[in-house]
């Protein structure tokens, strides 16, 4: 069974909704996501424990500080390539960035060959656990906030959160009307 609750975070931020299988998180994305199609919307609210501290975390994290532990969390049905930029997004340290070239460097050279930035954008955006795994972090070439299926305003407001410069970052540009 999938189960949800409801998280409301700072003004500035959109809401958040959790989703776990009942032991762990499965998910997490601010409501409104471009990607809210993609979620599971049959999920019963339920005060599991796990809500519970995903909440303490996300509470820590709103407050401004990096939190020390992890709620368990399941990501299912991962490719392998996936798998290693979710570990690599993990890799990024509390108020620091990374480009998708760099993420895509950094694999390739593990990997042994080639890798390119418009895999891991694509996988970076297929990430089921924002802001824990944290794809706000990952960047354009040059502070570009090239994407963010929570919103650019909650990866904006994200990345201020953590000591970016809202100014130095170079939002994208609108999407042409058809």
């Amino acid at each position: 069974m999938l189960y949800k609750h409801l998280y409301r975070p700072p003004e500035g931020f959109s809401e958040i909704l959790l989703h776990s299988d009942g032991e762990c998180l499965t998910g997490l994305w601010f409501t409104g996501a471009e990607s809210r199609e993609d979620h599971p919307s049959d999920a019963a609210e339920a005060p599991l424990p796990v809500f519970a501290q995903t909440c303490r975390w996300l509470d820590i994290y709103f407050s401004g500080e990096q939190p020390d532990f992890m709620p368990p969390y399941r990501l299912e049905g991962l490719s392998e390539f996936r798998q290693t930029v979710t570990q690599a997004m993990l890799a990024i340290p509390y108020g620091e960035v990374r480009t998708y070239g760099q993420l895509a460097a950094h694999i390739a050279a593990a990997r042994g060959g080639r890798m390119s930035a418009q895999a891991v954008g694509g996988a970076v955006g297929r990430n089921p656990i924002s802001i824990l795994i944290p794809c706000h972090r990952v960047m354009g070439a040059d502070n570009a906030l090239t994407g963010y299926g929570g919103g650019i305003q909650n990866k904006l407001a994200l990345l201020a959160l953590e000591g970016h410069d809202p100014a130095a970052l170079r939002l994208p540009k609108p999407k042409k009307r058809k």
